[in-house]
């Protein structure tokens, strides 16, 4: 039997049913017209959510990791370097993807808990003179680790040491759940994925390229074909794809992104904002602390939960699932059994927020963690009631 239980995994998310609907649909001539109509509103609703009206989207059948080559692949030649921190297992898997495409990977190594380090960013770029640094890479939101790192102060970075270098960022777990500002921010290559902040199933791989980026391309020549943004290109120009087509997902994303600029892009960030301040507070009622070091890092779409030294963090994963039927994260890498993970993105209310965490409480107290029943649940309660009040009293 399929839980109705809504899931707290970092992504893939609750699917809500209007997208369920949208992507169940029947075949179609993806070389007719018909697919055109499905296809530019798709890419122009993007562009909306990454608040870019300069770059192009581009779409592929993938994952975030699709994503991550479709970058480097287009823009980068062999032994070019790039400079990257190491601060979570999404930007170690990106350092990894760039070292086994022969580029030479400057790593600023972080400890898991901290963000992007501009400061050190801007020290390195203005001491490379002679600009051999072709790309910048950035954890928008390190999602092992539950880290918001400031895009728009790397990118100040960049500007202050007078620096030509590209700008690349992961927004996997951002983009669609918090403020994304391609253009203002000088983001020359966004990465997200639609099973996250889109609300849809995992199959799509969605990049935004700047002009800048896309002059790249011209020059770059480490191999590609599946990622060829060229041939993608053209592929749009006669309302179609270079092959075939994931119809349904594509139909899904437009659908989706009329739903986010529908709720309007502010009162997303906002929602996730307000959901992901309960699940803080309720972990501080718990007398828990957060991966992330500081208040100024916590993420707003995924909260990795430290738990007392010699306790498997996985146990609450593993018993929440069997005895539950609730899915948590599990940690990740150099945090792997000393955290869990809720995620709190995507199609997600203050209800059921409520309910992860009356799970994660009646788990931690079946495993015999010194938490007390509802204390959680009645830090949070209290956080969601003073919001609605005070959207009811600036409303009034």
């Amino acid at each position: 039997m399929t839980s109705q239980n809504p899931v707290f995994i970092p992504g893939p998310t609750n699917i809500p049913e209007v997208l369920r609907k949208a992507v169940d649909m029947p075949t179609i001539d993806h070389r007719s017209p018909v697919f055109g109509k499905i296809l530019h509103p798709a890419l122009e609703g993007v562009k909306k959510v990454l608040k870019t009206t300069d770059g192009q989207v581009f779409v592929f059948p993938s994952t975030g990791t699709g994503g991550w080559e479709t970058a480097i692949t287009n823009t980068l030649s062999a032994g070019d370097k790039v400079l990257a921190t190491r601060n979570g297992m999404f930007s170690h898997r990106w350092i990894d993807m760039c070292q086994r495409h022969g580029l030479d990977v400057q790593v600023v190594a972080q400890e898991w808990g901290e963000g992007v380090p501009a400061d050190k960013f801007e020290e390195i770029l203005t001491a490379d003179r002679n600009h051999e640094i072709k790309v910048v890479l950035a954890t928008h939101n390190e999602t092992a680790t539950g880290v918001r790192s400031d895009i728009a102060a790397v990118r100040r970075a960049l500007n202050a040491a007078g620096h030509p270098a590209l700008l690349f960022v992961d927004g996997v777990s951002s983009i669609a759940c918090y403020d994304f500002r391609m253009d203002e921010w000088g983001v020359d290559i966004a990465v997200t994925g639609s099973q996250k902040g889109f609300m849809l199933p995992p199959g799509l791989a969605i990049v935004g390229f700047s002009p800048k980026a896309m002059a790249a391309v011209e020059t770059a020549k480490l191999p590609r074909t599946f990622f060829d943004i060229r041939d993608m290109a053209k592929g749009y120009a006669a309302n179609g794809f270079p092959y075939t087509p994931p119809v349904g997902l594509l139909n899904g994303l437009n659908v989706a992104c009329d739903m986010l600029l529908d709720e309007g892009l502010e009162n997303v960030f906002a929602r996730h904002h307000r959901i992901a301040e309960g699940v803080r507070k309720a972990v501080g009622a718990w007398g828990l602390s957060l991966c992330a070091v500081r208040p100024d890092l916590y993420s707003d779409s995924v909260s990795a939960i430290r738990v007392p030294e010699c306790f498997d963090a996985n146990k609450i994963v593993s018993h929440a699932l069997n005895n539950y039927g609730v899915a948590f994260g599990t940690g990740l890498g150099d945090v792997a059994g000393k955290v869990f993970r809720i995620g709190h993105l995507g199609s997600l209310t203050d209800v059921m927020a409520l309910s992860g965490i009356a799970t994660a409480e009646m788990v931690m107290a079946d495993l015999g963690l010194p938490i007390t029943l509802g204390s959680g649940v009645a830090a949070a309660q209290e956080h969601y009631r003073q919001s609605v009040a005070g959207a009811e009293r600036a409303a009034a």
